[in-house]
């Protein structure tokens, strides 16, 4: 080998172990024990309901924490959450209601194809309720008091004869027990399910109340409703006769304060795409332990509800409760970190 040949072959070698060093950083990040989610782009996603965005803000926040590249959300109505979650199209949601959305969850290849990982939300309650000045005059306590057409009647809103129930968006699950709550406890002749868009009819409702006419509504918490119309207050959960659901599984537990709602009383769990779980078990372990309070989710939505209202808002207000829940925060990201070892 020639002095230039030998010369030229050193520069080379140069070259080569500069450019592997200068690698090293990206490699050690994506290695690092502090984020383990490094060089990973994950892919959200949340239903259409701006006041189910906050908890998902907060996971956000702990994802990128971990190191993970979280693109903007995706958003459309729950089952097809749970096909675009089972087919890869997203990796990771907090908006499954176990009982609700058993359907949409089994459907879509349950637990072949998804993983459920803790509780983010517990003791979510739904039911139907009535003014309280409506009920004590005329002693309303159940669902089923609706069958009399003179207390049908009181809910009158378009004045064909019939109650005017406030329901559930299609597409959402709840209207699915609602119509069949109607057919079971015998009241499809004296109420009708209004169904559009809930927050635009629960505002026409909300106004109705403060005009002192009787209302009638079906509602689920935490959300901002129960800030305005507060139950015991305002409002009284009306009970059911027994337990009737679409699905016939009536031993679940539905009942609140000694009130049968007549339906379960759920929970909201994470719920992540199967091949995404399994190969970032630091991300599994974070969306596991995640956990808000039905109070905490509540005020924020009456945040939302008084006009803040805008996506920064909600990551302001995610970020808000990080900060002043950062110690556990903290313990969350510690075990997740400790999981991708």
């Amino acid at each position: 080998m020639t002095l230039n040949q030998r010369g030229f072959t050193q520069k080379i070698l140069h070259c080569a172990a500069v450019a592997s060093l200068s690698l090293l950083p990206m490699y050690g990040q994506a290695a690092s024990a502090e984020k383990p989610g490094e060089g990973v782009a994950v892919t959200p996603i949340f239903p259409t309901i701006a006041e189910e965005r906050f908890r998902g803000e907060v996971a956000i926040v702990g994802l990128r924490e971990l190191g993970y590249q979280v693109k903007a959300p995706k958003e459309t109505e729950y089952a097809t959450m749970m096909v675009a979650l089972a087919y890869g199209d997203a990796d990771f949601s907090v908006h499954l209601w176990d009982q609700l959305h058993a359907t949409f969850y089994d459907k879509a290849g349950g637990d072949d194809t998804l993983v459920k990982a803790g509780v983010v939300i517990p003791g979510v309650l739904q039911g139907y309720l009535i003014d309280k000045k409506t009920a004590e005059a005329h002693n309303i306590k159940y669902l089923s008091d609706l069958k009399k057409p003179e207390i049908a009647k009181l809910f009158d809103a378009d004045g064909d004869g019939k109650a005017d129930l406030t329901g559930c968006n299609p597409g959402w699950g709840c209207e699915l027990v609602i119509d069949h709550h109607l057919k079971a406890y015998g009241l499809e002749k004296t109420v009708t399910h209004n169904r559009g868009s809930y927050f635009a009819l629960m505002a026409d409702t909300i106004a109705r109340y403060q005009q002192g006419e009787s209302i009638l509504y079906y509602t689920w918490v935490p959300q901002w409703i129960s800030g305005v119309l507060v139950p015991d207050r305002d409002v009284v959960w009306l009970e059911v006769p027994h337990t009737d659901l679409p699905d016939g599984k009536n031993d679940v537990n539905t009942s609140f304060n000694g009130k049968n709602l007549g339906f379960a009383v759920d929970t909201v769990k994470a719920v992540l795409n199967k091949e995404f779980a399994e190969e970032n078990p630091a991300a599994l372990k974070f969306l596991s332990q995640v956990q808000i309070s039905t109070d905490d989710e509540s005020a924020q939505n009456l945040k939302m509800q008084k006009g803040e209202n805008k996506n920064a808002d909600i990551k302001r207000h995610a970020a808000e409760w990080v900060a002043a829940h950062r110690e556990q925060f903290d313990t969350w990201l510690t075990a997740s970190r400790a999981a991708a070892k």
